[in-house]
Protein backbone atom coordinates (compact mmCIF):
# COMPACT_ATOMS: atom_id res chain seq x y z
CA UNK A 1 0.00 0.00 0.00
CA UNK A 2 2.73 2.39 0.56
CA UNK A 3 4.02 1.74 -2.68
CA UNK A 4 0.83 2.56 -4.11
CA UNK A 5 1.56 6.05 -2.40
CA UNK A 6 4.39 6.75 -4.08
CA UNK A 7 6.08 5.99 -0.51
CA UNK A 8 7.60 2.46 -0.69
CA UNK A 9 11.37 3.98 -1.14
CA UNK A 10 10.21 6.61 2.09
CA UNK A 11 8.84 3.62 4.47
CA UNK A 12 11.67 1.63 3.47
CA UNK A 13 14.11 3.81 4.89
CA UNK A 14 12.50 5.24 7.48
CA UNK A 15 11.99 1.28 8.55
CA UNK A 16 15.82 0.91 8.79
CA UNK A 17 16.53 3.97 10.21
CA UNK A 18 14.06 2.93 13.14
CA UNK A 19 15.34 -0.73 13.35
CA UNK A 20 19.15 0.48 13.49
CA UNK A 21 18.00 2.68 16.24
CA UNK A 22 16.02 0.40 18.84
CA UNK A 23 18.07 -1.63 21.36
CA UNK A 24 18.88 -4.94 20.71
CA UNK A 25 15.80 -6.52 22.31
CA UNK A 26 13.37 -4.47 20.60
CA UNK A 27 15.29 -5.12 17.02
CA UNK A 28 14.49 -8.59 17.56
CA UNK A 29 10.87 -8.53 18.88
CA UNK A 30 10.76 -6.48 15.46
CA UNK A 31 12.23 -8.60 13.57
CA UNK A 32 10.21 -11.77 15.11
CA UNK A 33 6.54 -9.79 14.33
CA UNK A 34 7.71 -9.02 10.49
CA UNK A 35 8.35 -13.13 10.36
CA UNK A 36 5.02 -13.80 12.13
CA UNK A 37 2.46 -11.67 11.05
CA UNK A 38 1.37 -10.18 7.56
CA UNK A 39 -1.53 -8.25 6.62
CA UNK A 40 -2.89 -8.51 2.87
CA UNK A 41 -5.96 -5.81 2.73
CA UNK A 42 -7.67 -6.42 -0.24
CA UNK A 43 -10.47 -8.76 -0.44
CA UNK A 44 -10.15 -12.70 -1.01
CA UNK A 45 -11.46 -13.42 -4.54
CA UNK A 46 -10.71 -10.05 -5.64
CA UNK A 47 -7.28 -8.05 -6.02
CA UNK A 48 -6.98 -4.31 -5.32
CA UNK A 49 -7.92 -1.83 -7.63
CA UNK A 50 -4.90 -0.50 -10.65
CA UNK A 51 -5.26 2.89 -9.48
CA UNK A 52 -2.47 4.75 -11.93
CA UNK A 53 -2.85 8.25 -10.41
CA UNK A 54 -2.63 7.41 -6.69
CA UNK A 55 0.81 8.62 -6.56
CA UNK A 56 -0.35 11.96 -7.29
CA UNK A 57 -3.06 12.22 -5.28
CA UNK A 58 -1.39 11.18 -2.43
CA UNK A 59 1.49 13.87 -2.92
CA UNK A 60 -1.28 16.96 -3.24
CA UNK A 61 -3.06 15.41 -0.07
CA UNK A 62 0.38 15.81 1.53
CA UNK A 63 1.49 19.11 -0.08
CA UNK A 64 -1.81 20.83 -0.07
CA UNK A 65 -1.98 21.39 -3.96
CA UNK A 66 -5.68 22.00 -5.90
CA UNK A 67 -6.10 19.05 -8.24
CA UNK A 68 -7.98 18.95 -11.36
CA UNK A 69 -9.49 15.50 -12.10
CA UNK A 70 -11.58 13.94 -14.60
CA UNK A 71 -13.01 10.89 -13.26
CA UNK A 72 -16.16 8.36 -14.07
CA UNK A 73 -19.33 7.97 -11.91
CA UNK A 74 -22.56 6.41 -12.04
CA UNK A 75 -25.47 9.50 -13.06
CA UNK A 76 -25.10 11.01 -16.26
CA UNK A 77 -23.22 12.68 -17.50
CA UNK A 78 -20.80 9.84 -16.59
CA UNK A 79 -17.49 11.83 -17.01
CA UNK A 80 -17.40 15.18 -15.70
CA UNK A 81 -14.11 17.78 -14.54
CA UNK A 82 -14.00 19.33 -11.22
CA UNK A 83 -11.29 21.36 -9.27
CA UNK A 84 -10.79 19.57 -5.42
CA UNK A 85 -8.95 20.12 -3.00
CA UNK A 86 -7.63 16.32 -1.74
CA UNK A 87 -7.76 16.16 2.12
CA UNK A 88 -7.05 12.68 2.40
CA UNK A 89 -6.92 8.84 0.56
CA UNK A 90 -8.78 6.16 2.27
CA UNK A 91 -8.04 2.03 1.50
CA UNK A 92 -11.31 0.09 2.14
CA UNK A 93 -11.33 -3.46 1.29
CA UNK A 94 -8.20 -2.96 -1.36
CA UNK A 95 -10.08 -0.09 -3.21
CA UNK A 96 -8.42 3.56 -2.51
CA UNK A 97 -10.84 6.10 -2.38
CA UNK A 98 -9.88 10.25 -2.65
CA UNK A 99 -11.62 12.59 -0.02
CA UNK A 100 -11.62 15.95 -0.88
CA UNK A 101 -13.41 19.57 -0.68
CA UNK A 102 -15.18 20.96 -3.96
CA UNK A 103 -15.53 24.69 -4.84
CA UNK A 104 -18.89 24.51 -3.39
CA UNK A 105 -17.17 23.37 0.11
CA UNK A 106 -18.63 20.02 0.66
CA UNK A 107 -16.85 16.66 0.70
CA UNK A 108 -16.98 14.07 -1.62
CA UNK A 109 -15.44 10.95 -1.92
CA UNK A 110 -14.37 8.88 -5.17
CA UNK A 111 -12.65 5.77 -6.00
CA UNK A 112 -9.25 6.82 -7.27
CA UNK A 113 -9.64 4.06 -10.11
CA UNK A 114 -12.61 5.56 -11.55
CA UNK A 115 -10.00 8.95 -12.05
CA UNK A 116 -9.33 9.41 -15.55
CA UNK A 117 -6.76 12.19 -15.72
CA UNK A 118 -5.41 13.98 -13.14
CA UNK A 119 -2.90 17.18 -12.78
CA UNK A 120 -1.75 18.76 -9.99
CA UNK A 121 -1.98 22.63 -9.96
CA UNK A 122 0.05 24.95 -8.78
CA UNK A 123 -2.40 26.04 -6.20
CA UNK A 124 -1.61 25.82 -2.71
CA UNK A 125 -5.14 25.58 -0.24
CA UNK A 126 -5.81 26.19 3.49
CA UNK A 127 -6.56 22.36 5.18
CA UNK A 128 -9.95 22.43 6.27
CA UNK A 129 -9.07 22.76 10.31
CA UNK A 130 -12.06 21.23 11.36
CA UNK A 131 -11.74 17.87 8.90
CA UNK A 132 -10.92 14.53 10.57
CA UNK A 133 -10.73 11.95 8.06
CA UNK A 134 -11.57 8.84 10.18
CA UNK A 135 -14.85 10.98 11.66
CA UNK A 136 -15.85 11.89 8.12
CA UNK A 137 -15.12 8.11 6.76
CA UNK A 138 -17.07 6.30 9.75
CA UNK A 139 -19.45 9.17 9.11
CA UNK A 140 -19.56 7.92 4.84
CA UNK A 141 -19.66 4.67 5.49
CA UNK A 142 -22.94 4.36 7.98
CA UNK A 143 -24.66 6.68 5.39
CA UNK A 144 -23.24 5.10 2.33
CA UNK A 145 -24.98 1.50 3.50
CA UNK A 146 -28.30 2.99 4.95
CA UNK A 147 -28.43 4.05 0.93
CA UNK A 148 -27.36 0.94 0.10
CA UNK A 149 -30.52 -1.22 1.24
CA UNK A 150 -33.32 0.08 -0.77
CA UNK A 151 -35.92 -3.21 0.83
CA UNK A 152 -35.52 -6.47 2.35
CA UNK A 153 -35.88 -10.62 1.00
CA UNK A 154 -37.82 -13.11 3.03
CA UNK A 155 -35.20 -16.19 2.34
CA UNK A 156 -34.55 -20.01 3.29
CA UNK A 157 -31.39 -20.86 3.51
CA UNK A 158 -30.09 -24.57 3.67
CA UNK A 159 -26.79 -25.44 5.97
CA UNK A 160 -24.72 -25.13 2.94
CA UNK A 161 -26.35 -21.95 2.28
CA UNK A 162 -25.58 -20.56 5.28
CA UNK A 163 -22.20 -20.86 5.32
CA UNK A 164 -21.71 -19.37 1.59
CA UNK A 165 -23.63 -16.69 2.77
CA UNK A 166 -21.03 -16.04 5.60
CA UNK A 167 -18.04 -16.09 2.78
CA UNK A 168 -19.91 -14.38 0.03
CA UNK A 169 -22.26 -11.87 1.55
CA UNK A 170 -21.96 -7.84 3.73
CA UNK A 171 -21.53 -8.03 7.24
CA UNK A 172 -25.03 -6.52 7.34
CA UNK A 173 -26.95 -9.27 5.26
CA UNK A 174 -25.24 -11.55 7.62
CA UNK A 175 -25.98 -9.86 10.75
CA UNK A 176 -29.59 -9.85 9.58
CA UNK A 177 -29.74 -13.57 8.50
CA UNK A 178 -28.39 -14.98 11.95
CA UNK A 179 -31.02 -12.25 14.15
CA UNK A 180 -33.66 -13.23 11.58
CA UNK A 181 -33.62 -16.62 11.19
CA UNK A 182 -36.00 -19.23 12.16
CA UNK A 183 -35.71 -23.10 13.92
CA UNK A 184 -34.39 -25.47 11.52
CA UNK A 185 -36.66 -27.22 9.99
CA UNK A 186 -35.95 -31.15 10.07
CA UNK A 187 -33.62 -30.49 6.74
CA UNK A 188 -31.80 -27.82 8.72
CA UNK A 189 -33.11 -25.11 6.41
CA UNK A 190 -34.00 -22.09 8.27
CA UNK A 191 -36.27 -18.54 6.87
CA UNK A 192 -34.90 -15.67 7.23
CA UNK A 193 -35.29 -11.89 5.80
CA UNK A 194 -32.23 -9.70 5.03
CA UNK A 195 -31.77 -6.25 3.21
CA UNK A 196 -31.31 -6.09 -0.48
CA UNK A 197 -30.39 -3.60 -2.77
CA UNK A 198 -31.75 -3.37 -6.33
CA UNK A 199 -33.19 -6.61 -7.56
CA UNK A 200 -30.51 -6.60 -10.07
CA UNK A 201 -28.05 -6.88 -7.29
CA UNK A 202 -30.25 -9.16 -5.47
CA UNK A 203 -30.83 -11.76 -8.04
CA UNK A 204 -26.80 -11.62 -8.93
CA UNK A 205 -26.23 -12.19 -5.00
CA UNK A 206 -28.92 -15.13 -4.64
CA UNK A 207 -27.30 -16.92 -7.64
CA UNK A 208 -24.06 -17.15 -6.22
CA UNK A 209 -25.37 -18.77 -3.73
CA UNK A 210 -26.88 -21.87 -6.00
CA UNK A 211 -29.15 -24.02 -4.40
CA UNK A 212 -28.46 -23.21 -1.05
CA UNK A 213 -30.99 -20.80 -1.29
CA UNK A 214 -35.01 -19.97 -1.93
CA UNK A 215 -36.01 -16.70 -2.35
CA UNK A 216 -39.65 -16.66 -0.93
CA UNK A 217 -40.30 -12.88 -1.52
CA UNK A 218 -40.74 -10.48 -2.68
CA UNK A 219 -42.64 -11.96 -5.71
CA UNK A 220 -40.78 -9.87 -8.76
CA UNK A 221 -37.19 -11.34 -6.91
CA UNK A 222 -38.88 -14.64 -6.95
CA UNK A 223 -39.90 -14.22 -10.62
CA UNK A 224 -36.64 -13.04 -11.49
CA UNK A 225 -34.72 -16.20 -9.76
CA UNK A 226 -36.94 -18.59 -11.33
CA UNK A 227 -36.45 -17.25 -14.82
CA UNK A 228 -32.88 -17.37 -14.00
CA UNK A 229 -33.43 -20.99 -12.82
CA UNK A 230 -34.89 -22.27 -16.20
CA UNK A 231 -32.68 -20.41 -18.18
CA UNK A 232 -29.58 -22.59 -16.24
CA UNK A 233 -31.44 -26.24 -16.37
CA UNK A 234 -32.04 -25.67 -20.05
CA UNK A 235 -27.96 -24.93 -20.60
CA UNK A 236 -27.22 -27.99 -18.64
CA UNK A 237 -29.90 -30.53 -19.03
CA UNK A 238 -29.87 -33.57 -17.08
CA UNK A 239 -28.00 -36.79 -18.29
Amino acid sequence: QAAELGLGAVLATAQLKLQAALPAELRERSARIQERFHLDAPGWYHDGDAVPHLAAAADAVWRQRRIEVRYRRWAAPTDVTRILEPHGVVLKAGKWYLVARSDGGDFRCCRVSQILGLTVLDEPFGRAAEFDLAAFWARYVTEFRARLYQGEATIRLSPAGRERLRELMSAAVIQSADESATAPDPGGWVTAVVPVESMEHAEADFLRLGPGVEVLAPAELRQRMARAAHGLAGLYPPG
